[in-house]
């Protein structure tokens, strides 16, 4: 890549002594040697914070609510539903006051270093649980497995809040430090790490999950608290525009402005409206896919390795993937990729009846489902304004939540009602994968209308943060 135009030429001394920027956002600058240093912290620390949000803590939860007979409703309300209520009420207000934060060490990571030893105390008190349970009075009334439910809830409910806001700060972070034309590829690498991860896990830790969660739950802890405060110590921010002057009527005033800038422009409620169901679509088969191999007796070590593998094949696509929505932009790409993803949930919910094609069919949604998130990871990045990023994923966020709020207990009963068919979840997901594509037509429509996809310019942007 040539250094931007609008840097001046190096005389031969300055080239000599001193590396020139060939990578700008903001006030940042970076040289090669730069650039990897900071991909390399921000990888890491999206390495542990995708290990414990997404690969490990929610299975080894969701084991244990099976284990202490937790009903698929109350599963679907826990981990559906609690983080959907966090992104709803705790996401927006963190993403509104960290956009307008400005302090020595930025807009992002004061708050990050603040949800970090959040979550270390809540996997702690996961661990500790089984401790725990053994000294609350039961007073004949309730029986260990209730107890032990109630403290998982309790401590997932705490994990879930600290991870819903670090998030949305994080990703906040990424739009602010990383250049806008490698977006795609870093979430492409991103992706790459969270596969690592969870192959990773599947292969040796999934099947001592429910026997060893203790251990598992404390090495989480320790990991995370250390790896992501690393990562929190090392990126450093560049310098931001003043923000706007806080509204009138304190926090109402800034509810007011939130909801206003984030949901007056149409065009933003139809990208909210495609990003929540992208998500959707794979929602109710990621939740009960678990429950799924074991209705149909797959062995939990045999489906760690199907999942290891899996992430196999979707590690090789994801930096092509990434590099495909930086060239021909993520809206494209994750439109093409959620139809080829609605073709196979419509054939899966019917040929889904046995261990054996469980196994093709599980691989190749997660090889789907992997292409889709590493298209769609860029989007906000590409379409949101950026300085007022982390309060507009925070909007997209909550449009999510609120569908998960309202789908995920209704999954639950669903297969409660009607004898636990889980194979009706690629049903369901093929239903909302079509409501995908008829939205993203709408989409595609109104990027034209605001510059299309190489001129594209996000409305009601300030002008001096979109500069890279």
């Amino acid at each position: 890549m040539s250094p931007p135009s609008s840097l001046p030429s190096a005389s031969p001394e300055m080239a000599h002594d001193t590396p020139v920027p060939r990578w700008r956002i903001g006030t940042l600058s970076y040289s090669k040697g730069a650039l990897v240093l900071l991909f390399f912290w921000l990888l890491w620390g999206d390495f542990t914070f995708t290990l414990i949000k997404d690969r490990s803590i929610p299975v080894i939860v969701q084991l244990l609510l099976k284990k202490h007979g937790a009903s698929d409703l109350v599963t679907g309300l826990l981990l559906g539903t609690v983080p959907s209520l966090m992104s709803v009420f705790a996401a927006p207000i963190v993403s509104y006051y960290s956009d307008r934060h400005r302090g020595k060490h930025g807009r992002r990571i004061p708050f990050l270093m603040i949800t970090t030893p959040i979550a270390v105390l809540a996997m702690a008190g996961l661990a500790a649980s089984p401790w725990l349970v053994r000294l609350l009075p039961t007073g004949g009334h309730w029986s260990e497995d209730v107890l032990m439910l109630c403290l998982l809830g309790l401590f997932w409910t705490v994990f879930e809040f600290s991870a819903v806001t670090a998030n949305v700060i994080f990703l906040g972070l990424i739009n602010d430090v990383v250049p806008a034309n490698l977006l795609g590829r870093f979430f492409g690498l991103f992706r790459i790490l969270a596969l690592l991860a969870g192959m990773g896990f599947n292969l040796w830790l999934l099947g001592a999950a429910e026997s060893h969660h203790t251990l598992i739950f404390a090495g989480m802890a320790g990991l995370y608290g250390v790896g992501f405060s690393l990562m929190c110590l090392r990126v450093t921010e560049g310098e931001y525009p003043p923000p706007a002057a806080a509204p009138p009527g304190g926090g109402w005033g800034a509810a007011r402005r939130y909801f206003s800038e984030c949901f007056t422009e149409p065009f933003y409620r139809w990208v909210f409206a495609y990003f929540a169901l992208v998500n959707v679509a794979f929602f109710p088969t990621n939740l009960y896919n678990i429950y799924l191999a074991r209705s149909l007796d797959v062995d939990m070590a045999f489906y760690g390795k199907l999942l290891a593998f899996s992430y196999l094949l979707s590690l090789v696509m994801s930096y092509p993937i990434g590099a495909l929505a930086d060239r021909y932009h993520p809206f494209r790409v994750s439109w093409v990729c959620v139809a080829l993803y609605a073709i196979f949930c419509l054939v899966a919910g019917f040929v889904t009846t046995s261990g054996a094609t469980f196994s093709v069919v599980f691989v190749l949604h997660t090889f789907l489902v992997g292409m889709i998130i590493t298209a769609v990871s860029s989007l906000g990045q590409r379409l949101f304004p950026r300085s007022r990023f982390a309060q507009f994923s925070s909007a997209a966020l909550m449009l999510l939540a609120l569908l998960q709020i309202v789908f995920a207990p209704v999954v639950g009963w669903f297969l409660d009602a009607f004898g636990h068919i889980y194979r009706h979840t690629y049903t369901l997901g093929f239903i909302v994968n079509i409501a995908v594509l008829a939205v993203g037509v709408v989409v595609a429509r109104k990027i034209r209308r605001f510059g299309g996809y190489a001129g594209y310019q996000p409305p009601g942007e300030t002008p001096p943060e979109r500069s890279t």
